[in-house]
């Protein structure tokens, strides 16, 4: 989620928890908390692909 309108597609894909507005906007499409977010970003990267995977098995 970029403020570069050229990268909307490529931002879809990675999770930035660099800003508020962004973490907020993941964790509301994800239904799952900050902490919930951030655990699941350090065990398996910025992908959002593999975080709504491990979110799914938690």
């Amino acid at each position: 989620m970029s403020d570069d309108s050229t990268k909307i597609a490529e931002d879809r894909n990675l999770i930035s928890l660099a800003e508020a507005y962004e973490v907020r906007d993941w964790t509301q499409s994800l239904n799952c908390t900050e902490d919930e977010l951030r655990a699941a970003v350090k065990a398996v990267g910025h992908s959002a692909q593999a975080v709504r995977s491990y979110l799914a098995n938690r």
